[in-house]
This record gives C-alpha cells, structure tokens and sequence, in this order.
C-alpha cells in the first residue's frame, strides 16, 4: 500500500513494545524498537494520554483550517513538514511523537545508517549496508536509505533496541500486518497492491478505517482488505473493526465486526477523516 500520510494507529496504539516486524519491503516506520514489558510500562493514567493526544489533533486541526500552508490537521505530519529543511533535521521527528509514544527516542542518539543494497541474502550473516544488517546492530541507530529501493524480506525483520526506520518520501510501500491491543484509526491513506490483505488484527484491536482508498490486486484471492490472525470466528465477530467512507476499487471489500455504533470507537479516532475520493 502506498501510504499518503504519517499513519496515525501507531501514536493510538496501547502497546508499544521489544521488537518491530516486518513481512514486505521499504519500511517506513517512526516507532521504535526497544526491550520493554507491556505491563511494566503500562502508562498509568491512559485516559490523560488519550486527552493530550486529541487536543494536539485539534490544536493542529485548528492551524490547518487557518490556512497554514504547511498544515495537514495531522500533528505529527505538521511537527515535521513545516520544516523546510526537514530532510537536513530527521531526527526532529522524534521529538514529534504524542500519546503512549511520546517518550520513545528511537536511534535520535545514535548516528545514522545509510541503507545502500535492497538484497536480504542472509539472514543471519546479513550483509552491512542492507536493512537487515542495520537493525541488529547493539547500538542506537537512525536507519535512512540511499535512494528509492523495494526490499523483499525473506524472513521476518527482528530489530535490536535503540532503532529508527525512516523512510520518509514518496511512494514508500508497507501494510498494517497485526494490529494487536489497543486502539487504531486508519485514516485518509491510499493502500494498493497488497498481497494477501491489507489490514491485519489479532487480540481485539479496536480498527477505525476512514476515508481510505482500497485498490485490491487482480489476485482473485487477495480482494479482502481485512485479515483476523489467530482467532475463530465466533471469536472475531464481537471485535470491533468498521469502515467508514472508504472507497472500495477493483473488487475490494472491508469485512466489519463488533459494534456499529459510533460511540465504540472513540478512542480509535484521531484527526477528522477527508473525504477518500480527494
């Protein structure tokens, strides 16, 4: 899926946590990948969190209807666009971070990684210069890539602590494989060509999509944009996943579940959806 803007299910997200993976190519990820314990570092006042994170949306909501040109009504895209020189200030991004994501710091303490070879030849030797030999590496790390390249994973990316992933730039290709816990929006982004689906849950999440556009692969098989991992169906059916003014192309379905009701979602919604035809 080609993904339009900062995806707002990681700042949402309840558990952020030991180790990132990844399943598919070009990796574009604010998170960070450190050693924790979701219950040790459970945030003990999360209802304070959800406040902070919805009055940062609407503080940038606000600068955005006052015609800032920079604006998106997306705060952690504003913190970081709104620099014309972001590009010279990557590390400006962690510090852009809100709710239970706040206090990670990534690799902005480490030196940066430039990625030069897409291969993923072995995955336990893996060769310097390629993703796989960047995130293993014991110290902090802000992992960038040479140019535009598609890497194909062959296994799954385990990632040692003290890391960021940044792939900022056009057309970078990733998909939601689990979302597990915790509450998700998916919102106003633009997923094609996924393999076998596109958003994937386990362990009742919570999934918002709005105003997404879903563009499925020719591939007969692959039409659903969801996925439910490691669950049954009389299970998954009391989870609540809705979609709501997504556009649906090329045969593309979202399979809902749970409660209709606007009121279940309300901790899985961040900044106001536009309109998925724009």
């Amino acid at each position: 899926m080609g993904i339009r803007s900062l995806v707002s299910w990681m700042l949402l997200a309840g558990v952020l946590c030991a180790h990132a993976h990844a399943h598919l190519g070009a990796a574009k990820w604010t998170g960070v990948a450190q050693h924790c314990n979701a219950s040790s570092h459970a945030d003990k006042d999360p209802e304070s969190v959800a406040e902070m994170v919805q009055k940062s949306i609407n503080n940038s909501t606000r600068r955005d209807l006052a015609y800032l040109s920079c604006g998106t009504g997306n705060p952690i895209d504003d913190c970081w666009r709104c620099d014309s020189n972001w590009e010279r200030n990557r590390k400006r991004l962690a510090d852009c971070a809100i709710g239970f994501g706040r206090n990670a710091i990534g690799g902005k303490n480490g030196r940066f990684y430039v990625v030069t070879d897409p291969g993923d030849y072995d995955a336990v030797n893996p060769r310097p210069g390629t993703l796989r030999h960047a995130v293993i590496q014991t110290e902090p790390l802000w992992i960038i890539f040479q140019r535009s390249m598609v890497i194909q994973l062959k296994e799954e990316l385990i990632m040692n602590s003290f890391k960021t992933i940044d792939g900022r730039g056009v057309n970078t290709v990733e998909y939601m494989h689990r979302c597990r816990h915790g509450y998700f929006h998916v919102v106003n982004n633009d997923y094609t060509h996924w393999e076998m689906y596109a958003i994937g849950g386990s362990a009742n999440p919570t999934v918002n999509s709005q105003g997404n556009r879903y563009s499925a692969p020719f591939n007969g098989f692959a039409k659903e944009v969801t996925k439910r991992e490691n669950s049954n169906g009389n299970e998954w059916q009391g989870w609540n996943w809705r979609s709501e003014g997504d556009l649906m192309l090329n045969g593309a379905f979202f399979t809902p579940s749970g409660a209709g009701a606007s009121s279940s979602y309300a901790k899985a919604s961040s900044l106001g959806a536009r309109p998925s035809s724009l």
